[in-house]
């Protein structure tokens, strides 16, 4: 066990439906490598010696999560989803101040359907933030050329890509603060898009880490064929 590495919780906001992947199922229950999407994206964290304890937020009527091995595990816990992401990670943060969790402790926060989290990058965030005063994500800097377009889709301007990045989780804040932010955020209506984006609107800037570009998520077919392809490569 690597002492300098935090120990921390685990919020995984899994109760969307992935309408753009036109599936049978929410995208985060198909099939990769002989497992769901959604317990490859668990495991990262299950295998890590520093975690304190998950919580998955679900759909209240998901009909699949029974099913998987997972769902018996004691370091899982279940909250109900919202009907957006930013309500799924509140009830989530609530569940874990019942269960006695402490405003300073370290909550990460993972999509449900990123399941190509290297060890190595959730090392690198919990020890490059575990003494930030605010904490961050991993995030990849923008490689290709940027346009701002206008409402008829012309290009409008080239964007300078050296202060681009995209974001990627997980994204890693102290539980009291970002239970505040979110609530704030969404009793104000402010648009949220993800953890970040409520730490930034209530005025605070989270740091990025530096990750790996194939921790994609899945959002369209074409996504899952190829982690297909690169976990069969790799094998």
């Amino acid at each position: 066990m690597n002492n300098r590495l935090p120990a921390f919780w685990a919020v995984i906001p899994a109760a969307g439906v992935g309408a753009r992947m036109a599936a049978d199922r929410p995208k985060q229950y198909l099939q990769l490598g002989g497992r769901t999407i959604l317990e490859h994206s668990l495991g990262c964290f299950l295998d890590h010696p520093m975690l304190r304890g998950l919580v998955v937020s679900l759909a209240c009527d998901d009909p699949y999560w029974p099913a998987l091995a997972c769902a018996a595990d004691p370091r899982i816990q279940r909250a109900d989803g919202g009907s957006e992401r930013s309500g799924s990670v509140l009830n989530a943060l609530l569940h874990l101040h019942g269960q006695g969790a402490s405003d300073d402790d370290w909550v990460l926060v993972h999509d449900a359907a990123r399941p190509n989290l290297s060890r190595d990058d959730l090392d690198t965030l919990l020890s490059e933030l575990a003494n930030d005063p605010v904490g961050g994500l991993l995030a990849v800097p923008a490689r290709d050329t940027l346009k701002r377009v206008d409402k008829h889709g012309r290009v409008v301007e080239t964007v300078d890509r050296s202060l681009i990045w995209q974001a990627y989780t997980p994204q890693m804040f102290r539980l009291g603060a970002l239970h505040r932010a979110l609530a704030d955020s969404l009793v104000a209506d402010a648009l949220i898009t993800d953890e970040a984006s409520a730490m930034e609107w209530s005025g605070q800037a989270p740091r990025l880490i530096e990750g790996r570009s194939d921790n994609i998520k899945v959002t369209r077919p074409e996504d899952l064929e190829w982690l297909r392809l690169r976990w069969a490569n790799r094998r």
